[in-house]
């Protein structure tokens, strides 16, 4: 096990499995184009396995999509954080029976909730589908001094060396990472890399997002051929 390694696993295990992730200085990355989505089947697909209220859902999400492509990218932001914070907060144990399950942005648009986690993977997502830059993004655990929890938001940098904007279902208004002092950085990550935090806004690379055990899982459950039925119908 190398020393990088070492203090991954240290850090993971120190706080109970929970994935913890900073706001950190932006490294380049390289991305590929995301996948075009099919409106009609999905919608289809989500009212099938959830329910008509996850079709009307899926419909309004990809007006998001659809109306919103030209905007600046703050404004794709606002659309894309003010759309998934209406949606209801949950536990992962009370909706997945699973006390640590990162669900997909289908699954979470077909039940109509989820806890943070998926919020932020939801916006992620989202941002890349209208034309966002995954080097501008990082999904983010913090640990929120105002909750005394681990709690993941999402990130994005307008420029490499910018102050990020943060994205967050607790505070639900975007604001700088220096308008935060309640997070408290740990790790971050985006589709391709990884990042270990050493020091509040300093990161050391620490390989492929891959590693992580949750993103792979989930990278490998996005679209709507693996649905998960949950364990509480909340509709």
């Amino acid at each position: 096990m190398n020393g990088v390694s070492a203090i991954i696993n240290s850090k993971l295990t120190a706080i109970s499995g929970y994935l913890v992730v900073a706001i950190l200085l932006f490294t380049p990355t390289v991305s590929a184009a995301p996948t075009r989505l099919n409106a009609n089947d999905i919608i289809q697909a989500l009212g099938q396995h959830y329910g008509p209220q996850a079709a009307l859902r899926a419909k309004a999400w990809f007006n998001i999509i659809n109306e919103n492509s030209e905007l600046t990218d703050k404004q794709k932001l606002e659309s894309t954080n003010n759309f998934f914070n209406l949606f209801r907060f949950i536990d992962d144990s009370q909706l997945w029976g699973d006390s640590n399950y990162w669900a997909s942005p289908m699954e979470f648009i077909g039940v109509g909730g989820g806890d943070c986690e998926d919020f932020s993977i939801a916006k992620y997502f989202t941002l890349l589908q209208l034309g966002i830059s995954e080097e501008k993004l990082r999904i983010t655990m913090v640990k929120a001094t105002s909750v005394d929890q681990y709690h993941m938001v999402l990130a994005y940098y307008e420029k490499p060396n910018a102050i990020p904007l943060v994205l967050d279902n607790l505070d639900k208004q975007i604001k700088p990472a220096t308008d935060r002092p309640d997070l408290l950085p740990a790790y971050s990550f985006n589709g391709t890399q990884l990042w270990l935090n050493k020091e509040k806004g300093k990161g050391e690379l620490a390989g492929s997002s891959s590693r992580l055990e949750k993103w792979t899982d989930l990278k490998h459950r996005l679209g709507v051929k693996r649905l998960r039925q949950p364990k509480l119908n909340m509709e």
